[in-house]
């Protein structure tokens, strides 16, 4: 009698999320101008450029939130303790005032187009989670590297003005957090094409970060410390 083959089992969602965006989340960190920040060399005006640009991300990211927090899927990972726009407003105006000048009025093209898919979810649900996973677990894991080293390069203490965008004061502790939420993301109801579909789509949300990364990389001489 021939042996049975065991069915090999699906990794949960949030394996599949991060195995599968891999080349395009390394792509991403890598940019120049990402290498330069973490290097502790990005100058006041260039953290100023850096986060106006986040700043219309956020906004829309959290508009589509607040829309789709009763939604039978998306709506299990929306949580406003995560929310970053009035922490990122803040430190956007502290960075402003040390730069000596506001950053660049109108959104970039890259940015516009990140915001546009952010809000082109909200037909979507799926698909926002994506984004939220990508931007939001960044911020509680490497964004946590990130002000560390802004806090070392410009003499700030943590959660001293100008980083309040790495604090969370309403969540004790990181590491449990993101472990219920992958949970959050493990026990969603989409189907295994769904669930394709938000891997693509994490992918594309680290290329659309990749994008504004690119536009900041081409100022880098004026960005460097």
């Amino acid at each position: 009698m021939p042996a049975t083959i065991p069915e090999t089992a699906t990794p949960p969602l949030s394996v599949l999320m991060r195995d599968g965006s891999v080349i395009e989340h390394r792509e991403a960190e890598s940019s120049d101008f990402m290498a330069t920040m973490l290097d502790g060399r990005v100058n006041a005006a260039g953290y100023t450029a850096y986060l106006g640009a986040l700043r219309p991300v956020y906004a829309a990211l959290e508009e589509v939130g607040r829309e789709l927090a009763d939604h039978p899927v998306a709506g299990r990972i929306v949580d406003s303790r995560l929310d970053r726009l009035p922490a990122l407003e803040a430190d956007l105006q502290y960075w402003t005032a040390r730069a000596g000048h506001a950053p660049v009025e109108a959104p970039s093209p890259a940015v516009v187009a990140y915001a546009e898919r952010l809000f082109e979810t909200r037909n979507d649900p799926a698909l926002y989670v994506a984004h939220h996973y990508t931007r939001y677990l960044g911020d509680l894991s490497g964004g946590q590297a990130i002000g560390r080293i802004l806090g070392r390069t410009y003499e700030i203490e943590r959660g001293g003005p100008g980083l309040t965008f790495y604090e969370f004061p309403l969540i004790e502790k990181p590491k449990p957090y993101k472990d219920g939420y992958r949970a959050r993301l493990d026990a969603l109801p989409l189907a295994s094409e769904d669930q394709q579909r938000v891997v693509e789509e994490v992918r594309l949300a680290f290329a659309l970060n990749g994008a504004v990364f690119s536009e900041l990389t081409d100022r880098l001489d004026e960005y460097t410390a």
